[in-house]
């Protein structure tokens, strides 16, 4: 959201002047041994292999490992309520978290077996990127006004996929339906890539999905991509249009990441690893290629980023309820 990108921007910068002027303290004895990174979401997918290059480079720096564990169900939620309840608060496990498991699942679930803003200790941003709408290149859509057309020709006789109930992917689709006054059925899945998977393969005609997810498949002409929910243009896809340049003004669908501990994590240990987080996203060797793929790679203190879960929680309240996402 053009919210979001003001406010990851000014992270952003925030984060490079910190970088400049403070040493990094390493707390007494850590790390000692492995650590734990852990993606709420299936393996394949964007948030997974943004979680193994960060792992690789975060390994080297602090002289450990990390290990990848994908812990997927519950559109985030399983993996996270493990970090959040069962992981021990000693900083040497923790989550891959975004927009969708910090902000838009809580006023969609009952009940996440976690809360958010309690139970996690924000470290660093470390993502976003925008959601695109792209259909199966079979089908007779070219535009976005081409599928706006059909969907109200015949109302319910179109359908999407998503990565699941309150998934990103579901809400920037119910908003599209919302501000272009269609009906289109939703299909949810458990994850990004079977949902992909059956858009590829013609079984669902379209999705929204995140940009790193769908520029090689977009470029391969095994999609076709019909506007980028950014108020600009990306510079991966240059002849997609914006969904405002589509025709809905207003619209954007923007996703943010970052990693969080359990809360009671001891500080030092929290502003060691943000600092450690933040040097190893400016790595050449993680940054370039994360951004040609569509990832818009930043990073924040741990204040920063606690500050803007808060802002995001209550600004997804009326965004989920005008949208009208909810449990299937």
């Amino acid at each position: 959201m053009s919210r979001t990108h003001f406010l990851l921007k000014i992270a952003a910068t925030a984060m490079a002047a910190t970088l400049a002027t403070i040493a990094f303290a390493q707390p007494a004895g850590y790390p000692s041994k492995s650590l734990t990174y852990v993606v709420p979401y299936p393996a394949g997918g964007a948030a997974d292999v943004f979680a193994r290059s960060l792992a690789t480079e975060l390994g080297k720096r602090i002289g450990q490992t990390v290990i990848v564990e994908n812990r997927p169900g519950a559109n985030g939620n399983l993996g996270s309520a493990y970090v959040a309840r069962t992981a021990p608060a000693d900083g040497y496990t923790f989550l891959l978290g975004s927009l969708s498991t910090l902000a838009i699942n809580p006023h969609i679930y009952s009940s996440m077996g976690y809360d958010p803003l309690k139970d996690l200790q924000p470290v660093s941003l470390t993502h976003q990127m925008a959601n695109v709408l792209v259909v199966n290149p079979a089908t007779p859509f070219k535009t976005v006004a081409d599928v706006i057309a059909a969907a109200k020709a015949k109302p319910g006789s179109l359908s999407y996929a998503s990565a699941g109930n309150g998934n990103t992917m579901h809400i920037a689709a119910e908003q599209f339906k919302a501000q272009s006054g269609v009906d289109i059925a939703h299909i949810p899945y458990k994850g990004g890539p079977p949902a992909l998977n059956d858009v590829l393969g013609g079984q669902v005609p379209m999705m929204f999905n995140n940009l790193p997810a769908i520029v090689e498949l977009v470029n391969a002409g095994k999609l076709r991509a019909l506007a980028v929910g950014d108020a600009r243009r990306a510079k991966q896809l240059p002849q997609v249009p914006t969904m405002e340049e589509a025709g809905l003004k207003g619209y954007s669908s923007i996703v943010w990441n970052g990693v969080l501990v359990r809360a009671g994590t001891p500080p030092d240990i929290v502003q060691y690893l943000s600092k450690q987080i933040a040097a190893a996203l400016e790595s050449p060797a993680l940054k370039k290629p994360l951004e040609d793929q569509g990832f818009e790679v930043l990073s924040s203190t741990p204040e920063k980023f606690s500050a803007l879960m808060k802002s995001e929680y209550a600004a997804m309240l009326p965004v989920v309820k005008n949208s009208g996402a909810k449990l299937d």
